[in-house]
Order: C-alpha cells, then sequence, then structure tokens
C-alpha cells in the first residue's frame, strides 16, 4: 500500500518524476542554449566529434532543450575553458534529418578513435524567452510570480514556497542572488480575479535552471489571490554607458566571465539601442552612433559583435550576437547610445500625492501636459503608473480650483489605449511642441491612497521631493507597508508616498469614471 501512495505522489507531483531530463547539454556559453555540445551516458557527460556536423544536427539538439531556432555550428572549443583532456568524446558522424526530437535518435558512430577535443562540435539556438515573469515591482527582478502555459500567464499559490524556488526564478530570469519571498498581493494592482492561479507546492532544490523542472500541483483548487508568490532578486549589472554626460548616455560596455568589455558597431541598430535602454531603465533611444574619440573609446576586450534584437526583448543578452570575444573589431568600432533619460511623472498641489496637476520630467525640468485630447485612458494610465488605482470622474469646476502651472508644456495630444504601464508609451507630440498655455494643464484624481511604499517618482524612475502633499504613508500601527518586508527611513521633505492614513485622504468625494463615460 505504501508502495501505490509512492506512485500516486510521484505521479501528481512530479514534472520533475514525469520528465527524465534532456541527454544532451551546452555547456561555457553565455546561456544554456549557446555552448560547446555535450552529451549523457550512464550519468557521464562526453563530447561529440564535429566530423559531419551540421545544421539539421544543430536544430534536434535546440529542440530537445526547448531552445528557440537553430542559429549556428561554431567550433566547440570556441567555448572557454576547453573541455577536459581526460574528458571522453562519446560520438561521431552525427546524421540527423532535423525532425528527430532526441539527438539520441539521429544516426551516429559512438566508436570514436580519430577525434581530438580540438574538433568539439558546438551549436548557436535562439534562447526562448522564460517561461516566468516577475510583475508589478519597481523592475523585472522583483514582483509577484506568473508563470506562462499555452500563451496565458497565471500565477503561483505560495504553499511551500520558499527561498530554493526564488533562486530558480532568478536564475532562469538571468537575475542576481534571491533576496526574499514576499507575498505576490503586496505588488499593485493585484491579479485580476478572472487570472488562473496555474501552480501550488513548488518544491526546487535550488540548482535547477527553469522553474518548470521543479516538482510542482498543477491542480489548484483551494488557494486564492490572496496568497499569490513573490520573490525579489539582485538586479545584475550586465550592461552599462559610460563616458557620456550621465548614466543614460555613454559608450556601451557589456559584462561576461565578470568582465566588462565593449560592443562593435557592426550590426548594431536602433532597435538593440532600445533594449539597452529599456534595461538600464532609461528612456527611448535618441541615438546610435560609431564611438568614440581618442578620450571616450575604450580598452581592453571587444566582447560582441553583430548584435540582432527584434526590439522586445527585455534585456540584451536575448538578443543574437557572434560568439563573446570572436570578431575583427577595434575600439575605433566602439558603440555608443544615448537614451532620454528614466521617464517621471507627478501630481503637485493635490491634497495627496494622487491628485494635482499632472508634471512629467524632460531633460532636467518638471513641465505640465496640455488636456488637448486628454480623456478617461490617459488617466488610467497616469493613475496605474503612480499606484493610484482608478481615476476618479471630476467636474471641471473643480478642476479649474487648480493653480495653473509656470514654465514648460512638455506633452500634448497624449492619446493612451489605457493599457499602457506607461504615460511614456503613449503618443504624443514631440517633446516641448504644443500649441496650448497653462489653463489648459492636466489636472488627474485618482481614487486610492496610493498603497504602494514607493514614492511616486520613485516608482515612476527617480526620487524626487513633491510639493503640497499630506502624510508620510503611515498604515494604521505607525508602519509603512513596503514589500521587502522592512520599513522604510524617514525621508526629509514632503515626499508622495504609496500609501496614506483614512483621514488623510483627499476632501473630495466623486464617483469613479462612470461606465458609459469608460468606454
Amino acid at each position: 500500500m505504501a508502495l501505490f501512495f509512492f506512485f500516486i505522489f510521484g505521479f501528481c507531483t512530479g514534472h520533475g518524476l514525469l520528465e527524465s531530463p534532456p541527454k544532451v547539454r551546452l555547456v561555457r556559453g553565455p546561456h544554456r542554449c549557446e555552448g560547446r555540445v555535450e552529451v549523457e551516458r550512464n550519468g557521464e557527460w562526453g563530447t561529440v566529434c564535429d566530423d559531419g556536423w551540421n545544421m539539421k544536427d544543430v536544430q534536434v539538439v535546440c529542440r530537445e532543450l526547448g531552445c528557440g531556432a537553430a542559429k549556428g555550428t561554431p567550433s566547440g572549443n570556441l567555448y572557454k575553458p576547453l573541455a577536459d583532456a581526460k574528458q571522453k568524446i562519446f560520438i561521431q558522424e552525427v546524421e540527423c534529418n532535423g525532425t528527430e526530437d532526441e539527438l539520441s535518435k539521429c544516426d551516429q558512430v559512438e566508436d570514436v578513435y580519430d577525434c581530438s577535443h580540438s574538433e568539439d562540435a558546438g551549436a548557436i539556438c535562439e534562447k526562448s524567452p522564460p517561461k516566468v515573469r516577475l510583475v508589478e515591482g519597481p523592475h523585472h527582478c522583483e514582483g509577484r510570480v506568473e508563470v506562462e502555459r499555452n500563451g496565458k500567464w497565471g500565477t503561483v499559490c505560495d504553499d511551500g514556497w520558499n527561498m530554493k524556488d526564488v533562486q530558480v526564478v532568478c536564475r532562469e530570469l538571468g537575475c542576481g542572488a534571491a533576496k526574499g519571498m514576499p507575498s505576490g498581493n503586496l505588488y499593485k494592482p493585484l491579479a485580476d480575479e478572472q487570472q488562473k492561479i496555474f501552480i501550488r507546492e513548488v518544491n526546487c532544490n535550488g540548482t535547477e535552471d527553469e522553474l518548470s523542472k521543479c516538482d510542482q500541483l498543477k491542480d489548484v483548487y483551494d488557494c486564492s489571490h490572496r496568497k499569490d508568490a513573490g520573490a525579489i532578486c539582485e538586479i545584475p549589472e550586465t550592461v552599462r554607458l559610460v563616458g557620456g554626460p550621465g548614466r543614460c548616455k555613454g559608450r556601451l560596455e557589456v559584462k561576461h566571465q565578470e568582465q566588462w568589455g565593449t560592443v562593435c558597431k557592426t550590426g548594431w541598430n536602433l532597435s538593440a539601442a532600445k533594449v539597452v535602454c529599456r534595461q538600464l531603465g532609461c528612456g527611448k533611444a535618441t541615438l546610435i552612433k560609431r564611438c568614440c574619440n581618442k578620450d571616450t573609446q575604450g580598452h581592453g576586450l571587444i566582447w560582441l559583435s553583430n548584435v540582432s534584437c527584434s526590439g522586445r526583448e527585455g534585456y540584451l543578452p536575448y538578443c543574437l550576437s557572434g560568439l563573446e570575444g570572436n570578431n575583427n573589431c577595434t575600439h575605433d568600432e566602439d558603440t555608443w547610445v544615448e537614451c532620454e533619460d528614466p521617464f517621471k511623472l507627478r501630481l503637485v498641489n493635490g491634497d495627496t500625492s494622487c491628485s494635482g496637476r499632472l508634471e512629467v520630467l524632460h531633460k532636467g525640468i518638471w513641465g505640465s501636459v496640455c488636456d488637448d485630447g486628454w480623456g478617461i485612458k490617459e488617466e488610467q494610465v497616469v493613475c496605474q503608473q503612480l499606484g493610484c488605482g482608478k481615476p476618479i470622474f471630476v467636474p471641471a469646476k473643480a478642476r479649474r480650483k487648480f493653480v495653473p502651472g509656470d514654465g514648460r508644456i512638455w506633452l500634448d495630444d497624449v492619446h493612451c489605449k489605457g493599457q499602457e504601464r506607461s504615460l511614456e508609451q503613449c503618443q504624443h507630440r514631440s517633446w516641448g511642441y504644443h500649441d496650448c498655455n497653462h489653463k489648459e494643464d492636466v489636472v488627474v484624481f485618482c481614487l486610492g491612497t496610493a498603497e504602494r511604499s514607493y514614492p511616486a517618482s520613485e516608482v515612476s524612475g527617480g526620487l524626487e521631493e513633491l510639493p503640497g502633499i499630506r502624510g508620510q504613508g503611515q498604515q494604521p500601527g505607525g508602519d509603512t507597508l513596503h514589500p521587502r518586508g522592512d520599513t522604510p527611513h524617514p525621508r526629509s521633505g514632503a515626499v508622495a508616498e504609496r500609501s496614506f492614513p483614512t483621514s488623510e485622504k483627499s476632501s473630495l468625494t466623486f464617483d469613479v469614471w462612470p461606465d458609459s463615460i469608460r468606454a
């Protein structure tokens, strides 16, 4: 009977028990989908001789590993350190038709007698996007955990969730060390009630490279979104811009094998620059050019060339490129990238940080937004970006009570779909182009007392002092709620915090935008 229950338990819990791991792997590459090819036999790993090795063979390797399309058949000895002289070469003359799901199903010769490690095979596959993500956090390495299944994203129940599970999430996302496992419902807005909870009882040993390889239950029936799992990982510094006037402009450098090196301009374009700017938390990419003069060009290693990005990648390692360090470039061809400064916005002169005249920061100067074309969808984006819930319908008379701004009017004719995470993603005229005066400044009222403890401008990319704000974000009892579970140190000045006592909400009371207007 005990044996019967053992097998039943294994069947229910077992991604890790139902599926055997691949018998092939790629080692010493920049990620698990590129490197020197090794195959497993009786618990021992050996290399593959590249006699007869071609793209059809690589296609099968990529498929078996769950990677993307096959991209190359480099020599395996380009990946350092080289294979140990004592490591065996298991197979040669591999001949696949390209449709097999495992390399072991291809024709191959296992009696290797005339091949050395200088002929080890290599493979380059597209790195498939991770099947896990962290949402609603301050950056891509912190937030509520979601996993992907058949093109849909669902949450993870925190029953059994621990730091070993977070370690795997951090590794799969290419983030740094695991730092915490907060409740996922600290990250606002909360998961929609209609969103499914895909897995629970996750049980990782901490060494897996993907969360899907950990034991887990997919039959979730007794968990709610109040128990959604969260994760905090360190942000790894793998990309930087140096030699410029700020952190968002300069010569591009990437970190590989704990060393910084430059990126060759060959193949570089605006799509790749967009990825860099996004990874650095800067604004839009505005300029790419060949670098540099003698004062600003790099020295030492040139890590990358022929970088190819779609522009939608979350960070640079997901783009295709030539082999690290394998190029014919000089430092005269170093890449220079310029991004706009981080996009920041704030609501000023209101009773809370969730109401007031809208201002955006550009080139270090705060300016207002003209109300031409402004409506409910635009206000939805602003309220969500500030963590302030839904917009409130406020009569024009109440809005006119706000003192108009002065100085710059930065944006006009802003048009949003309503789902954007930042006002920056909405269409608008070029910065500073408008036909408005300050009597047309946008005023926004949001329903919530912002529940996160991040300052408004910190959520939007930085930390700024805001005038005319009451309260310091305390929960009843005096503690400020914070996703990391600690209490931030008090800051000097009036800083718009992400939560306010009920007594300090705005004295204005209006309904949420009615459905007729929302449509």
